[in-house]
């Protein structure tokens, strides 16, 4: 395979870009003070968001909302006339939510509508969902209602492909339900041509979810015991019937595998592509606190060889080769300043460095579609300075064709660093620092939570960091302690500590900053969202108050109340039990503190949100009034807004953005931030 060098990859002459401009309502004046970029830009859905090759090279398809109110449409190019669109497609009445290419001719992607105004209960979602098939040769659409994901493209079978159910759409994979890896899926082959499906297996309570090859052989499968809580692997080989049994568990009572109950890196990750015995395994072995990959032998159990293993951080998964059906292992993948690569490929590290010379402000990219033959290829780019960049590489040239948000100008974005910090406790936090374009230290600063709290959140764009520095104030953005990706220790650490020292740690960041002189001290805003917004509730009534205001968002305001409504009379597994309890049945529940509240605060929530459900919003509101601490309190209904960014409409976060300035400008402590 040829490798694409620095100089051969020169400028595409004649390519016109995809990145469609937006036409903006008009900025108001107030708008227009309260941020170098018009309120408007940064309310933007995603412009252009995603590009993909077909696998012969021959199409190109955009996912691509060209207005601030309508909805996503596919329009599909031929790769040698990028002048206008082929074909341009809708779902009406449904939106078109993402879209890949399974076939030279047949493309995949997800719809929503919204159906309902109320969410009854826990992850009750308004919208209905579909997964649709198109058929460019025929110019036709096929429909199958419900929530499915694709699980193998199947190279070997050219109609086919494997899907299953049990996958939600709209939640961004935030990975924060700790039941969604056990729940059963069932598994089907959908015949592209005709549009039907005919059923692989079915998941059980017990044996609720599998592995499968290229091939479509189910590899690996997950067995649980519902009575004892252990969860094993079982392997088998393709063409056998039998499943074995090589002692691959851990224990969902068991604390000290809490870890892996709750998304820490471990089992399989992937098949090799010359050996069928070799599955490629994620494990912390022998007492290591870091997850390396590992050969398994799927036939012995014996793990073969240790591949590669990190000593700062995980390794969270692997990467393939970049031709579509090539199983051939190329890198494994570990988070730091973004999710770094240890490549193993000579040839894919030089192709990725090659790109990476040539996109400006390179930080994540990826290949994300490529055709078979190699010469044609959709390359990504996102970070600090890039809020998602999509390029066409054909025969050795390059072009941009669009961005998520063409409106932002590129030079005039933030520059983000990677900093480690300890906290009081000896532990290391890592964290980004946004650093404010043309500003000097020392800095206002918003603290930044992400939610989970137990997601790894490696930071590459972020329009919340960057709309902040945009209005002049460094945002610090810290992993959790029990963050995964980071070792089992940095997890551990945080088990039972919600509120406590993973508040802590949030102030030993501004500390930290405070002490290097780049943050003034009087100048400090804490910003969270759901699992975020209960940080930030919880940080308005420290006793050693860092924090001029807090601004809580979807915030799980009463977690004891969450947990006796999602657990009802099961309790599930002890460990998994004891640690919900850990976040407000044991602890510090913030609608149990508000007559302690010191600071002014923003509560916004939307009000059919399904993951942190409206009445934490309504009873934390009822609970400061009664208190009498309701002029500390603004409060702002997000009408229609759901949990998750993606769900959120232009007019929703053009609304909470503003509202969001112009609270830390006038209202954040005295004179405000």
């Amino acid at each position: 395979m040829k490798i694409f060098k620095a100089p051969l990859l020169a400028a595409m002459a004649g390519v016109t870009a995809l990145g469609l401009s937006v036409a903006l309502p008009s900025m108001t004046q107030a708008q227009a003070g309260q941020s170098a970029v018009p309120i408007d830009v940064w309310a933007l859905r995603n412009v252009v968001n995603a590009v993909q090759v077909s696998p012969d090279g021959k199409h190109i398809l955009v996912h691509i909302n060209p207005t601030t109110d309508g909805e996503y449409l596919l329009m599909i190019y031929k790769t040698d006339d990028l002048s206008r669109p082929f074909r341009t497609l809708n779902a009406d009445p449904m939106e078109i939510v993402n879209a890949q290419w399974v076939t030279d001719n047949v493309i995949l992607g997800n719809a929503w509508q919204v159906k309902r105004k109320k969410v009854k209960g826990p992850e009750d979602d308004v919208r209905e969902y579909a997964l649709l098939t198109y058929n460019l040769e025929a110019n036709k659409f096929n429909q199958i209602r419900g929530s499915f994901g694709l699980e193998n493209t199947l190279p070997g079978k050219p109609n086919s492909i494997l899907i299953s159910t049990g996958r939600a759409v709209g939640d961004e994979g935030s990975g924060v339900d700790p039941f969604a890896a056990f729940r059963p899926r069932s598994y089907y082959e959908l015949n592209l041509e005709k549009g039907t499906r005919k059923l692989i297996t079915k998941g059980t309570d017990d044996n609720p979810s599998m592995n499968f090859d290229n091939d479509g052989n189910p590899r690996v499968r997950t067995s649980i015991n519902r009575t004892t809580n252990e969860v094993r692997l079982e392997f088998r080989m393709p063409g056998e019937s039998g499943w074995k049994d090589h002692g691959i568990s851990f224990d969902q009572d068991e604390y000290d595998d809490l870890y892996k109950t709750l998304g820490g890196p471990w089992g399989p990750v992937g098949f090799s592509d010359t050996d069928p015995e070799i599955v490629y395994m994620l494990d912390y072995r022998d007492g290591a606190d870091k997850a390396a990959l590992w050969k398994f032998n799927a036939r012995t159990g014996e793990y073969v060889e240790k591949l590669y293993e990190n000593p700062d951080a995980d390794v969270m998964g692997i990467q393939t080769h970049s031709l579509p059906g090539n199983d051939k292992l190329v890198a494994a993948v570990y988070p730091g300043a973004k999710y770094e690569r240890y490549w193993f490929d000579e040839e894919e590290k030089a192709l990725y460095e090659a790109l990476e010379q040539q996109i400006p402000y390179a930080h994540q990219v990826s290949i994300s579609s490529r055709s078979r033959d190699g010469h044609t290829m959709i390359v990504t780019n996102t970070g600090p300075q890039d809020p998602g960049s999509f390029w066409l590489v054909k025969d050795g040239k390059m072009a941009k064709l669009g961005s998520r948000n063409p409106q932002l100008v590129q030079s005039n974005l933030a520059e983000v660093k990677y900093i480690r910090y300890k906290a009081r406790d000896g532990l290391e936090i890592p964290g980004y620092l946004t650093i404010p374009k043309n500003a000097k230290p020392p800095y206002p600063l918003v603290v930044q939570h992400n939610g989970g709290p137990h997601v790894n959140a490696v930071q590459g764009y972020s329009e919340m960091s960057q709309m902040l520095a945009s209005a002049g104030y460094a945002v610090l953005y810290p992993q959790n302690r029990i963050s995964t990706g980071w070792g089992k220790k940095h997890f551990d650490a945080g088990y039972g500590e919600h509120g406590l020292a993973m508040q802590d740690d949030k102030d030993d960041g501004v500390k930290y900053l405070i002490e290097q002189g780049l943050v003034d001290p009087d100048r400090v805003a804490f910003f969270g969202w759901s699992y975020g917004g209960y940080a930030a509730l919880v940080a308005t009534s420290r006793e050693e108050q860092l924090y001029q205001c807090a601004v809580a968002v979807a915030a799980v305001a009463d977690p004891a109340k969450s947990y006796r409504q999602r657990s009802g009379s099961r309790s599930g597994p002890k460990a998994l039990d004891d640690w919900a309890k850990r976040r407000g049945m044991i602890g510090i529940n913030p609608i149990n503190e508000v007559s302690k509240i010191n600071i002014p605060f923003l509560m916004v929530h939307g009000d059919v949100d399904r993951r942190v459900l409206y009445w934490h919003y309504t009873d934390y509101k009822k609970a400061v009034e009664k208190a009498g601490k309701g002029s500390m309190g603004q409060f702002l209904t997000l009408k229609g807004a759901d949990h998750f960014g993606n769900t959120l409409m232009f007019e929703h976060q053009q609304q909470f953005y503003t509202k969001l300035l112009d609270y830390l400008k006038n209202d954040c402590g005295p004179g405000g931030l």
